[in-house]
C-alpha cells in the first residue's frame, strides 16, 4: 500500500529530475541502482532509506528537505491537491523548456524576463476586468 509521504517524496523526485532533464537511467547510474528502481521511487511503490534520500539530493543537487516541502501534516489533503495541479503543469514539455531557458540566461536578462512575465500577469488581470 503506498504512504502519501512515499507519493509526495516521489513526485518530488520526478519533478527535479525532469526539470534537469535526467532519464531515470542516468540518474539510477549517479546513485548506483537500476532505472527500475527510480520509477518505482518516483510511483512510490517502493520507501527510500535515508541514505537514499541523501544520495539522490546531492545527484540532484537539492538538500534532503527539498523532498518534502510542500508537505505539512496538518494540510496534508491541500498540499496533495495543490501538488496534482502543480505536477500537472510542471510535467508540460514546454514548460519544462521554458525553465531549463530561463536558467541558461544571464543574471540581469533572467530578472529582465521575469518582471516583463509579471508585468504581462497584470495586464491580462486588468483586460479581464474590464
Amino acid at each position: 500500500m503506498t504512504d502519501t509521504t512515499d507519493l509526495h517524496v516521489g513526485k518530488r523526485l520526478r519533478r527535479r529530475r525532469r526539470l534537469l532533464g535526467l532519464t531515470q537511467q542516468e540518474l539510477a547510474g549517479e546513485v548506483g541502482v537500476r532505472f527500475q528502481q527510480i520509477q518505482k521511487y518516483e510511483c512510490g511503490a517502493n520507501r527510500m532509506t535515508s541514505s537514499r534520500l541523501f544520495d539522490l539530493s546531492k545527484a540532484l543537487n537539492v538538500s534532503v528537505q527539498y523532498f518534502f516541502d510542500g508537505m505539512d501534516s496538518d494540510d496534508l489533503l491541500a498540499a496533495n491537491d495543490a501538488e496534482r495541479l502543480d505536477g500537472d503543469i510542471l510535467s508540460q514539455k514546454e514548460t519544462l523548456e521554458l525553465v531549463r531557458a530561463y536558467y541558461r540566461l544571464d543574471e540581469r536578462p533572467r530578472r529582465r524576463l521575469l518582471d516583463l512575465a509579471k508585468a504581462l500577469e497584470g495586464d491580462q488581470s486588468d483586460s479581464g476586468a474590464a
